[in-house]
């Protein structure tokens, strides 16, 4: 049975760890069966499936529901919950009330967005007994302090910045961090000096492992970002598509150059 400290485990010894956003039971069996280690419950199902333009509205009740529906499908995956806008950064009392929920739902662990700031919430729902996976660079939820959804790393600053980040969540006791939309050199970088497995979206290929959304693999995203692939072409089941996913992560032919920040 596949568990996230075994994964993360697995991630430092070389084996490419791939993680998929699922948020039903349907698509969860799907991704399961070829072979995704992690099923994401995302945020991001405010903008896939409720129709907001960012993941702000999401509340810890709609990624409970998910959670709830996407175990009922799953056969052999992790499950990480996303920890929504609000319900961790007031206080680790929040964050635990918010943690427990989505574990009581079906979620063997939680995803909070931040680096060093986050750092002792992490430590604070670890010490719990609470698996928690970091995410850092761009984090949608700061979305509106960034700017946009906006390339990080890009600068001598930021990038040590980074490097903060990373040692301040794995230090805090996160089995592993997400690394969202950087440089790949930046992506490169900090996987080859990280202590946890580094799972990349938009961070380039030399990282431990890759999580994308569902709905981007499929192609039924209108504007897809620049690090999306349409795995559906050329395959003829939804399954045999995530399948096409999984190999390319395992392979590391996934993603290209042409996916990746310069």
């Amino acid at each position: 049975m596949k568990t996230l400290l075994k994964l993360a485990a697995a991630g430092m010894r070389g084996e490419r760890l791939v993680m998929l956003t699922a948020y039903d039971a349907m698509f969860a069996g799907y991704a399961s069966k070829a072979g995704v280690d992690i099923l994401l419950v995302g945020d991001s199902l405010g903008m896939v499936i409720q129709g907001h333009t960012d993941t702000l509205p999401v509340t810890v009740a709609d990624v409970a529901y998910h959670t709830a529906c996407v175990a009922r499908g799953n056969v052999d995956s992790v499950i990480l919950g996303d920890m929504p806008f609000g319900s961790y950064q007031a206080s680790v009392e929040d964050a635990m009330r918010a943690a427990a929920t989505l574990m009581q739902a079906g979620a063997h662990a939680v995803k909070l967005e931040g680096g060093a700031p986050m750092a002792s919430t992490i430590e604070f729902l670890v010490k719990r007994g609470v698996p928690v996976v970091g995410h850092i660079g761009m984090t949608p939820q700061s979305v509106h302090a960034f700017g946009g959804f906006r390339v990080q790393g890009r600068s001598d600053a930021a990038i040590e910045q980074l490097k903060l980040d990373l040692a301040a969540v794995t230090d805090a006791g996160a089995a592993m961090v997400v690394l969202e939309c950087v440089p790949a050199v930046v992506g490169a970088m900090l996987a080859s000096e990280s202590k946890i497995p580094v799972i990349g979206i938009g961070a380039g290929p030399r990282v431990q492992g890759q999580v994308m959304v569902l709905h981007d693999i499929l192609g039924w995203t209108a504007k897809p970002p620049k690090f999306a692939r349409n795995f559906a072409a050329g395959t003829n089941t939804v399954q045999d598509a995530i399948k096409a996913y999984v190999d390319a992560v395992k392979n590391a032919t996934f993603p290209a150059e042409s996916e990746c920040y310069a």
